[in-house]
C-alpha cells in the first residue's frame, strides 16, 4: 500500500510527500527492527538466566562432592598411617583393627559428577550466556580438571589394594566390607560427609579367622613397602586438591553460597 502511495507521489511530483512517505517507510523499519531486537534480547536473556540457574545448581553438587572426596581421602589417609604404624611395629592394633585399617586403607571413591549443563553449553558454543566471569571460570576449570580422575584412577589401580585383595579369604573380605565399608552419604547431605568411612564397627567373624587374617597380613612383607606409598600418593593428591587447586575448591565453595 505505502509503496503504491509513493509511485503515485513519484508521477505526480508531490516531494514534499515523497519525502514523508520514505519517513514512515523508514521509520516503520527501526520500530520493527528494534522490537525484533528486543524480542531476541529477551529470548538470550532469558535463556542465559536459565543456563546460569541450571549451572549454579550443579556447581552447587559439584561442591559437595568435592567436600565428600576431600574428607573421604583423609579418612583413608587415617587408616592407612594406622594400618602402617601397626605393620611398622610402632603401634599395637589388635586383630580387627589391624584388618579394619588395612582394609580401609584400600578404598577409594569416584567424584559424583554432574556436568550436563556445562556439557551443553560448551557442544552448542553458548558458554558466553554465562555472563558472571567467576561462575564461568569456575565451571570451566571444574570441568576439565583432571584432579578428581587421578584420585579415583591411584585407588582403584593401587598395587597395595591388588596385594591386600591377594592376601586374604574372599569370605573374609566380605564380612570386612559389610561391616566396615563405605556409608551411603544421600546427595547434598554436608553432615553426612564426615565419617562416611571411618567409623566404629565389628566385623561379624570368630577370633581365629581376624587372627588368622590379621598374620596374612603381617607377614605379607610385600605389603608394608605398598602401603607406603599408597600413603605417599593420598597425602600428594590431598596437597593437589588442598593447596595446589585451593582456589577450585574456594571457587566452588563462593557458587554454593556458603553452604556448611
Amino acid at each position: 500500500m505505502i509503496f503504491r502511495r509513493i509511485l503515485q507521489h513519484v508521477r505526480q511530483q508531490q516531494w514534499t510527500a515523497i519525502v514523508m512517505d520514505l519517513l514512515i517507510v523508514i521509520a516503520g523499519v527501526f520500530i520493527g527492527t528494534q522490537v525484533s531486537n528486543w524480542n531476541d534480547d529477551r529470548l538470550t536473556n532469558r535463556k542465559a538466566a536459565a543456563f546460569e540457574q541450571r549451572l549454579r545448581s550443579d556447581l552447587r553438587e559439584e561442591d559437595w562432592s568435592s567436600q565428600l572426596l576431600l574428607q573421604y581421602s583423609r579418612e583413608v589417609l587415617v587408616n592407612a598411617e594406622r594400618a602402617a604404624s601397626a605393620l611398622e611395629g610402632r603401634a599395637v592394633l589388635p586383630d580387627a583393627a589391624l584388618l579394619t585399617a588395612a582394609y580401609r586403607a584400600t578404598q577409594y571413591r569416584q567424584k559424583l559428577r554432574r556436568r550436563s549443563t556445562y556439557d551443553e553449553l560448551i557442544s552448542t558454543g553458548a558458554i558466553a550466556l554465562i555472563r558472571d566471569p567467576k561462575l564461568r571460570d569456575t565451571a570451566m576449570r571444574v570441568y576439565t580438571s583432571p584432579m578428581w580422575d587421578n584420585i579415583a584412577r591411584e585407588g582403584m589401580q593401587s598395587e597395595y589394594r591388588r596385594a591386600f585383595r591377594m592376601s586374604l579369604p574372599n569370605d573374609v573380605q566380605q564380612a570386612v566390607a559389610e561391616a566396615c565399608g563405605d556409608k551411603v552419604v544421600p546427595v547434598g547431605d554436608f553432615r553426612a560427609i564426615r565419617n562416611s568411612l571411618d567409623y566404629p564397627c565389628t566385623i561379624d567373624l570368630p577370633p581365629e579367622a581376624l587372627a588368622d587374617a590379621a598374620r596374612s597380613l603381617r607377614s605379607n612383607v610385600a605389603l608394608l613397602p605398598l602401603l607406603r606409598l599408597r600413603v605417599a600418593d593420598i597425602r600428594t593428591r590431598l596437597r593437589d586438591l588442598t593447596v595446589n587447586n585451593r582456589d577450585i575448591l574456594e571457587g566452588l565453595r563462593d557458587v554454593a553460597g556458603g553452604m556448611p
